[in-house]
């Protein structure tokens, strides 16, 4: 795939592909997940094997279905771990994607609320130009996150670091937003740095019930990340609405569509998550799709948003 007639790759966790390769993908997932943050003991860390005997089967799972392409979001703060994810892509034919970048205030580690704004970006192009913690495992985007009661300081100064990351490498900024309101403050932001919106992903963008928060936002670029499908956080009827009035508006080209769901959690024995155990990955085409379609949405459609848009979105356009 080309644009302005150069070919797009992206970064995967065992190497660059070409974004054709890509396929098949789902756009918000977790593999590895370790939500105390980084200052507990033992934070992110678990015996690799443990983790593949856990997770290997739900990648089995929708790999049967045809899914070739898997975005982990996972990113510094709540629990990046190259090689833990390193030795479950080698385990699959699912082509995985990782994050530079960093979470909220309250995951920061100290060492990035130290640096500079030039400090981070270079760290972060370095961690997509080569590769993270002095492997050549390269991280594929950027994954920031904003306090869900506004942008901190810290945030501000993290984020202006991913835009110039954005710039430098070409890598698309996906951020955890939660509301219209914040989404629409947090695009000015990008905006007023000069950051090109349509390499901007709105995460959680199904947590704003006016749909016109999307529709303005879809108009002026940005990809609308759907992606509680099968959680219960948001209803997939409502989820199954937001999707058919953006595609109706004309923006299919702007939908991602994705679970937010796993993982293996480093603080429980047995890896599951104590509140919810894990979720697999394949509500999406079990219900969600079938339901799109019922309401006649043609497959063009459905593959525009599940293979070609997550390929242009995580391609490197340098």
């Amino acid at each position: 795939m080309k644009i302005y007639g150069k070919e797009l790759k992206i970064n995967t966790i065992l190497g660059v592909i070409s974004a054709e390769e890509l396929g098949l993908t789902l756009a918000h997932e977790h593999l590895f997940t370790d939500l105390r943050g980084p200052y507990a003991p033992g934070y992110a860390q678990a015996n690799p094997r443990h983790v593949l005997s856990v997770m290997k089967p739900y990648l089995d799972e929708i790999s049967r279905i045809g899914v070739t392409g898997f975005v982990e979001c996972s990113t510094i703060g709540v629990g990046r771990n190259p090689e833990i994810l390193r030795k479950l892509a080698a385990k699959t034919n699912i082509n995985i994607i990782a994050p530079t970048g960093v979470y909220r205030e309250a995951y920061v580690p100290a060492y990035i609320r130290k640096m500079t704004i030039e400090g981070l970006a270079d760290l972060w192009v370095k961690e997509i130009n080569q590769g993270i913690n002095e492997t050549h495992t390269k991280a594929g985007f950027i994954k920031m996150a904003v306090s869900d009661e506004g942008i901190t300081p810290l945030e501000e100064k993290n984020l202006q670091a991913a835009v110039i990351t954005s710039q430098r490498t070409g890598a698309v900024i996906a951020c955890h937003t939660i509301g219209g309101k914040l989404a629409e403050k947090l695009i000015n932001l990008l905006e007023s740095q000069g950051h090109n919106l349509e390499r901007f992903i709105w995460t959680h963008a199904q947590s704003e019930p006016d749909i016109g928060y999307q529709l303005r936002t879809a108009q002026r670029g940005v990809y609308i990340s759907i992606d509680a499908i099968g959680s219960g956080w948001t209803p997939d009827e409502v989820m199954i609405e937001q999707t058919l009035t953006l595609i109706e508006a004309g923006y299919s080209n702007k939908i991602l569509l994705s679970h937010d769901a796993g993982w293996f959690d480093p603080s429980q024995p047995d890896g599951k998550p104590a509140d919810h155990g894990i979720r697999g990955y394949t509500a999406l085409f079990k219900t969600f799709i079938p339901a799109l379609i019922a309401r006649g949405i043609p497959p063009d459609t459905i593959d525009q948003i599940t293979i070609n848009n997550p390929k242009i979105a995580f391609s490197l356009h340098s």
